[in-house]
């Protein structure tokens, strides 16, 4: 027999996982401030190993303005400095033998709707993938109907509730992104 709750709770839990993947593609957004998750993505050749540089190296924003990235092992200072500049994040590290630090600068209108056009485009990502959860749920409420194993009202039900996860998801994205948005746009 087809149990909807399962379908409904598996098409949430993927409905979440897509929310977090949005959540996650947003904060690697430079807005104006200063913050850790910048350098979240970045590897570090490590013993000729790609390693992320937060297990490298202790990374923290002491100011609004300033990322100070404090490698464990001093040798591998000019690689994280290099991995910074390759990164393409528009940083300039400087380093005094010790310590790595990442002013960050203040963001120009240009680049803002620039960034702001990526956030839009991270949101239309994520509401793409909610849409296509929903309608992989519901091919699945479908195909259990046409075997006999969901009345027709059931099914119609379980769309229903579909439908409402996916509009909550979606509302919940343009949310994150709403604020995102503000976040970038301010001077």
């Amino acid at each position: 027999m087809f149990d909807v709750s399962k379908q409904l709770h598996d098409t949430e839990e993927k409905m979440k996982k897509t929310l977090e993947t949005v959540r996650a593609e947003l904060s690697k957004i430079r807005s104006g401030r200063a913050t850790t998750t910048l350098l979240d993505g970045l590897k570090v050749e490590y013993y000729g190993t790609p390693t992320p540089l937060n297990q490298v190296a202790n990374v923290s924003a002491p100011e609004a303005r300033l990322l100070t990235v404090q490698p464990w092992d001093k040798s591998l200072i000019s690689v994280i400095e290099k991995a910074i500049q390759m990164a393409d994040l528009g940083l300039n590290p400087a380093n005094d033998g010790t310590l790595i630090r990442i002013p960050i600068p203040a963001l120009n209108e240009e680049r803002r709707k620039e960034l702001v056009k990526l956030a839009k485009k991270y949101s239309e990502d994520g509401r793409v993938a909610i849409r296509n959860v929903r309608r992989e749920a519901n091919e699945h409420i479908k195909r259990a109907e046409k075997a006999h194993e969901l009345s027709e009202d059931g099914s119609k039900d379980a769309q229903d509730q579909t439908q409402k996860m996916t509009d909550s998801y979606i509302k919940k994205i343009d949310d994150i992104v709403a604020q995102k948005e503000k976040e970038i746009m301010e001077v």
